[in-house]
Order: structure tokens, then sequence, then C-alpha cells
């Protein structure tokens, strides 16, 4: 049987190399499984690439694929799938944080009762300082919300899969792809495993708050319609509160003729209320009205720049 390793690359010239060693000696000494791994450059500033190349030729088993443009993890981690040949396939980070050594946690745990299994960490390892940990908790309050996630399973990015599972996610074709959310779409045979969880060797998480803040647009808006429903909601809700309203200032002056202050401030407070929750949800609307505009104009996930084998076994194809 065929392993699939795919590793999003960015910012990872002095990580990436230490990492896929692991990866190879972790295979080796199983020794059940053939093994490729596919590192994707997503358009790092670094020279992430020319390390890439470089190991592409000292292992057989690398492939490396470089992006046009900076995509994101996500898109990245599409372009690998649709790369993997492997009856299973395990994603992880390029920094380390992901022990090799811990891979067939996951792929054992694989099987009737598993499509997907994501490594779980210890609870300190689980949510890094800063903005990632902020990040990771919004992910996951939004998975739970919005896409279905049962409470007690922990989406990380260290993730083994069945080929079938692959084939299915890899059929999506929309310009916002979000991995979590066309696995949670495909299968419900989704389980977590206990791994170790180690720090970054070397630089901080590449992560923004923007592109986290992106990544977090991508998960409702892609995989959900809850967002409209709850704004639709809202609006019958203060809709019925202002009927309720009316009923009793219409009670109060004409049935108990109570004197009835002016209010203004009050008055304002709720006009801000409102019309914060009419901009809410026009531009709720607006956001999924772009995406199917976007989507419609046939916006690429992805532009591969090039894919890189090895000289060697560039060569060798050349020839046949």
């Amino acid at each position: 049987m065929l392993l699939s390793v795919i590793i999003p690359c960015y910012h990872s010239e002095k990580t990436i190399g230490p990492v896929v060693e692991r990866i190879v000696k972790t295979v080796k000494e199983d020794g059940r499984y053939d093994l490729e791994i596919i590192l994707v450059n997503d358009n790092a500033p670094d020279a992430a690439w020319d390390k890439i190349e470089e190991l592409a030729d000292q292992y057989e088993a690398v492939k490396g694929i470089s992006m046009m443009k900076n995509s994101g993890q996500h898109a990245a981690l599409m372009a690998g799938y649709r790369a993997s040949k492997g009856d299973v396939v395990v994603a992880m980070d390029d920094d380390g944080e992901n022990p090799p050594e811990e891979m067939f946690k996951l792929v054992d745990r694989l099987g009737k009762d598993a499509d997907v299994v994501y490594g779980d960490y210890p609870e300190e390892g689980k949510f890094d300082n800063g903005i990632r940990a902020v990040g990771s908790k919004l992910n996951d309050l939004v998975a739970v919300w919005l896409l279905g996630k049962p409470k007690d399973l922990y989406l990380s990015s260290y993730i083994a899969s069945k080929r079938e599972v692959v084939d299915e996610i890899i059929r999506y074709q929309g310009p916002f792809p979000y991995v979590d959310g066309l696995f949670l779409r495909s299968s419900d045979q989704i389980k977590n495993t206990q791994v170790e969880h180690q720090h970054r060797m070397e630089g901080e998480s590449g992560y923004s708050m923007a592109s986290l803040l992106k990544l977090w647009m991508n998960g409702f808006t892609a995989f959900s319609t809850v967002p409209l429903r709850l704004s639709s909601m809202a609006g019958f809700a203060f809709t019925g509160i202002g009927c309720i309203w009316i009923l009793v200032i219409l009670v109060q002056k004409l049935i108990l003729h109570t004197d009835i202050e002016a209010g203004w401030s009050s008055i304002i407070c709720l006009l801000l209320v409102i019309g914060g929750l009419i901009l809410i949800s026009l531009g709720l609307i607006g956001e999924y009205i772009g995406r199917i505009y976007i989507t419609l104009n046939q916006s690429p996930q992805y532009v591969v720049y090039d894919v890189y084998q090895g000289k060697k076994k560039k060569s060798d194809h050349s020839n046949e």
C-alpha cells in the first residue's frame, strides 16, 4: 500500500528538511507502506522552494509543487490532495509541531468506524499563545455552530484519511476551500486519537489576524447558510418586540390614560441597534452574493507554477 504525506510549506526553509528526514525514517522503520511526500510551496518569500528541490533530488519519495501566488494553507492542502495517489493520506505541518513519529497512531486508527482521524493534543498543546490561539478557538466554535462538528471532536492540522474520502473532497472546485468543512460534509466517521504535540522548530505562526478571519469566513459562507437564517430570526424577533411595544403604548395611552414621556435616548439606542442589525444582515447577504459571483467567474482555488520530482526522476520520465 502507498502512504501519501502532504505538507503545505511557508517560511519552512530551515524546518522542512528535518521533518522530511523524520518521515522517511519513520515509514521505513514501520515497513508496511511505500511512501510519497508532497511538499506544496505556497509562494513563500524565503528559499523554501530551493530546499524542496534539494529534497526531491535527495529522496525519491519527495515531490514538490510550487504555487504561482500565496493561496493559503487550505488551498495548498487541496493541491497536495489532488496530486496524491496514496491509499492513505496524511497531512501535517512543516514546522515540526506534528511529530512524524506519531503518524501511525493516526493511520492505524483508520478503519470501519473511522474514515478520517485528527490528531488530538494534550490540553496545553491545543492552543498556542497569541493570534493563533484566538483563531484556533474561533475556528472550533464556527465548526460546532455552523458545520455540525461534534463538540468532543478536536480539529487539528495533523490528519489521516482514507483514499475514498480524499477522492470525495477533491471534487470540490470552489475558490474558497475549507478542508475541515469538506471532511465534515463527506463523512460522519471522523475520530480523534491522542498524539504528542511539539514546539515549532523555528519562527512563529504564518497566520495573521486577517488570514484567520478569512479562514473563518470561508468556514461558514462556503458550507453553511446558518448566518443568513440567524439574521432572519433576529429580524422577526425585533419585529415581534416592536409590535408588542406598540400594543403596550396603545394600552397605556387609550385605556389607562397614562402620560408617556418622549424617551429620546431609548429611541436613539433602539435605532442604533436595529440599524446595526440591518447593516450586518446586508453585509452577510453581500458576502454570500460576492462569493457566488467569484465562483461563477471560475476563480481558481490555486495556480500551480511548477512541479518538481527531482533531476533523476525528471530525466527518467523524459526518456520514456
